[in-house]
């Protein structure tokens, strides 16, 4: 999950893939506003076949985290 979600945020802000880790915040180390990231989160719904509770994404702030958010949506389904 983690190389494909590189992937997707790399079509968001212009960041080497390779330096993209778990640690990464969205923000500060990525680059992301607030617009391309809420974009991604449409784009990971779509992937994923999720639904991203806004009020649960906003305490979201590096990959590591998305990752695991979105794990944890899956084995609710």
């Amino acid at each position: 999950m983690l190389d494909q979600l590189k992937d997707i945020i790399c079509q968001y802000v212009e960041v080497n893939r390779e330096d993209i880790s778990e640690e990464s915040r969205f923000v500060e180390d990525l680059g992301f506003n607030s617009y391309d990231f809420m974009s991604m989160v449409g784009e990971l719904e779509d992937t994923y076949d999720i639904e991203v509770e806004e009020r649960e994404i906003v305490d979201i702030r590096t990959v590591g985290e998305a990752a695991d958010y979105i794990k944890k949506l899956q084995s609710e389904e």
